[in-house]
């Protein structure tokens, strides 16, 4: 979904995982979701700060154009990416569908 703002990317969270992984999709309550395992807990949005510099470093953008838009205490977020799709949604297709 497109906006003025950037282009928003549904997100399933894992915390509290063995490392950082990024791939595999998720039928959210946003849509079709990216799954992204984080090592950090829960707690005083650590989680969700790894999740957005994780899904930068997967898309190959700069974090600062990764920005939470909706569910900042929930494991399903909406992040919005400033930087323009035609760079990195390709990327994203192809993480959806990594289900290893």
């Amino acid at each position: 979904m497109r906006g003025p703002a950037g282009v928003s990317v549904p997100v399933r969270v894992r915390p509290g995982a063995g490392r950082t992984r990024v791939g595999g999709r998720y039928e959210g309550p946003h849509g079709p979701a990216l799954i992204i395992a984080v090592g950090a807990p829960a707690v005083d949005g650590k989680a969700t700060e790894a999740v957005r510099r994780a899904l930068a470093a997967a898309l190959g953008v700069r974090a600062a154009e990764v920005s939470l838009r909706l569910g900042a205490t929930s494991r399903d977020k909406v992040f919005t990416v400033a930087a323009p799709p035609e760079e990195w949604e390709g990327r994203l297709a192809d993480l959806r569908d990594d289900n290893g």
